[in-house]
């Protein structure tokens, strides 16, 4: 793992509620491993790391838009790991350059802008030839770390995971954590996507691709409050709820969805009696900065 340790603290969530329908409820604190590399995307960068300098390549190249936790977490785990780092970001340079691509800048990112068109050939052969051609010593890694080496990455985060856990939760926006996931799960563990996306149709042939076969999970698609970043008062005051009574910090984009999305199953009567369920707090807490000031009470 990049760094030496990785602490993950577990946070119960419990209340009246909860206990009458005898449903254990916790959530995994990935967003406590390190305030920039947070969440899940150290564990999908860890075998792209690895495998850049076990070929001794100059570092990794990869893809977002300009307030990107990815790009952001890339720049700083290549720079913690002694490598370089290249980002495409999508859309035309700004006159005030976002808190992300700052920071990416800061961490010794070399930032390149594609238009939106150019940008949607990211995965074209012929693109990615002349990107190769150019970056010959960096490992390309695809947005989000969406490749089977980063769903290898993600299944680590199951050895966090208590192996009494019923069901494991998680938001769903690339597939690649959720794939891991139900890769590294144990037999009896239930996998379930809450998906951030508005009418996400190929989640199956992403899972595929990912895991290498089809697996079983479950999907939950109906919170995505409109789609990816969008947000309603009712999904605000649910975050604030959430950490006034919990002390639990989400972000608007992934966990507050899930949270809000688990809380409703529960309450619809999804889930068994005695399940122990495990959410993942997936990071991008920093996306919150983006809200009017005092929307959030943290």
């Amino acid at each position: 793992m990049l760094f030496d340790t990785v602490n993950i603290s577990i946070d119960t969530i419990a209340n009246d509620y909860l206990i009458k329908k005898k449903i254990g409820l916790s959530v995994l604190r990935l967003d406590k491993i390190h305030p920039i590399v947070s969440g899940n995307k150290l564990f999908k960068l860890h075998y792209f790391l690895e495998e850049a300098m076990t070929l001794t390549m100059q570092g990794l190249l990869t893809f977002g838009g300009a307030y990107s936790n990815h790009l952001v977490a890339t720049a700083f785990a290549c720079k913690i790991a002694g490598l370089k780092s290249v980002g495409f970001v999508r859309g035309e340079k700004a006159a005030k350059l976002s808190t992300t691509l700052n920071a990416c800048i800061k961490y010794g990112m070399q930032i390149n802008y594609l238009s939106r068109a150019e940008y949607d050939k990211k995965e074209n052969t012929d693109f990615l030839e002349k990107i190769r051609y150019k970056f010959k010593d960096f490992l390309i890694v695809p947005e989000g770390g969406f490749h089977p080496t980063g769903a290898n990455g993600a299944a680590l985060i199951t050895n966090f995971i208590d192996a009494n856990c019923s069901h494991i939760c998680t938001a769903l926006g690339t597939a690649t954590t959720m794939a891991g996931l139900i890769m590294g799960a144990k037999y009896n563990q239930e996998i379930i996507g809450v998906s951030v996306l508005k009418g996400m149709t190929d989640i199956n042939e992403k899972i595929n691709y990912l895991t290498g076969n089809h697996h079983t999970f479950k999907l939950l698609d109906d919170y995505h409050f409109g789609g990816y970043a969008k947000k309603t008062p009712e999904l605000i005051n649910f975050m604030n709820q959430l950490y006034q009574q919990h002390n639990l910090p989400t972000d608007f984009v992934y966990t507050a969805k899930m949270m809000f999305g688990i809380f409703d199953a529960i309450e619809k009567g999804y889930f068994p009696t005695d399940s122990n369920i495990t959410c993942l707090h997936t990071g991008g807490l920093q996306g919150n900065v983006s809200l009017p000031l005092n929307t959030l009470i943290f």
